[in-house]
């Protein structure tokens, strides 16, 4: 495919290095144990001293999967002092100013070079790695762009600062395949637009799916050749990786394994509070979906027997819905 003129640019910084990405404080303690708190971790290594200290590591470490959380900027996206204000994203600026507004995250690979200990102060560089040709997906049509974070930890006396993990980060940036509406000019239309639910991005992957809600139906994708399920549907078996695919009717059955509630912020045109359950079915797998018939000022409970419901919103989207099987019973 033909690139475009103002393409040139762009070509032009692939490969280039951004300076330093300070991290705002040397690992600690502190954040450490409040972050092992908020993820559910209890592994002794990261919190208790004294066990640390008898481990491989002779001291208490930071959880890996922490790497990309040192360096984070602030709240208001200020960085550390002494780092880069080169910035690199510049490229997802120019093709916002050609027309590619819309970005997510397609995404991040992690790779820990060692365990970190506490006092370490860590950076990153970042490397604009590869952009794509322009390509087309249920999104939209846009650009593939790839960094790669490198974290290093400094020394402090002299020698070169060791590196101790990267991270590769991709997202694509996009024309939206459905770009909503131009708002009409003040006082053309005094009734405020009616906020419609979003509608999912249906491919020949999960098509199967959404049919099946439209027939009042719960369809879990099964492989023919280990007959074993999967959820979220995909274009391969995570199993035994056969292309195999079909499906299976599921009873619309489960428990509730997890939730949440969301109270703020107010999102329309979605209820609020709005319950979202994470289901496990009979079948054994798991399918996140709404709770319905949930009293406001009644938390529901893990393991609570749930029974699927399909619900149509905007006379066109069908969704499956859960409701706890003792709230129905009652009502």
């Amino acid at each position: 495919m033909a690139k475009y003129e103002w393409f040139a640019e762009i070509d032009a910084m692939v490969g280039h290095q951004y300076g330093r990405i300070y991290a705002w404080d040397k690992v600690n303690e502190a954040m450490v144990r409040q972050w092992c708190e908020v993820m559910g971790v209890d592994n002794p290594i990261y919190t208790d001293a004294d066990y640390a200290a008898k481990s491989q590591h002779g001291q208490l470490v930071a959880p890996p999967a922490m790497l990309q959380a040192w360096c984070l900027a602030g709240f208001h996206d200020e960085l550390a002092p002494g780092s880069t204000t080169d910035n690199p994203y510049g490229v997802l600026k120019l093709l916002e100013a050609q027309g590619y507004p819309a970005v997510v995250a397609v995404n991040c690979d992690l790779h820990f070079d060692r365990y970190i200990g506490i006092g370490e102060r860590l950076y990153y560089t970042t490397v604009f790695d590869d952009i794509s040709e322009e390509k087309t997906t249920a999104l939209g049509t846009g650009f593939f762009v790839t960094l790669k974070m490198v974290f290093l930890s400094e020394t402090g006396d002299g020698k070169d600062d060791e590196k101790v993990g990267e991270m590769l980060f991709r997202v694509i940036k996009f024309k939206p395949a459905n770009p909503p509406e131009k708002a009409k000019p003040a006082g053309s239309d005094n009734a405020a637009p009616k906020m419609l639910r979003p509608k999912p991005g249906i491919s020949d992957d999960n098509r199967f799916f959404w049919e099946g809600c439209d027939a009042k139906e719960l369809r879990i994708q099964q492989c023919k050749h280990c007959e074993k399920l999967q959820h979220p549907p995909a274009p391969v078996c995570m199993h035994c990786h056969s292309f195999e695919l079909d499906y299976k009717l599921a009873s619309g059955k489960g428990e509730l394994y997890s939730f949440v509630v969301m109270h703020h912020p107010h999102v329309p045109p979605f209820d609020n509070p709005n319950p979202i359950g994470l289901i496990e079915l009979e079948e054994g797998v798991r399918i996140a979906a709404g709770l319905i018939g949930v009293e406001e000022d009644v938390s529901p409970k893990i393991g609570e027997a749930v029974e699927v419901e399909f619900h149509t919103y905007e006379g066109e989207l069908t969704l499956p819905q859960f409701r706890l099987v003792s709230t129905k019973e009652s009502s």
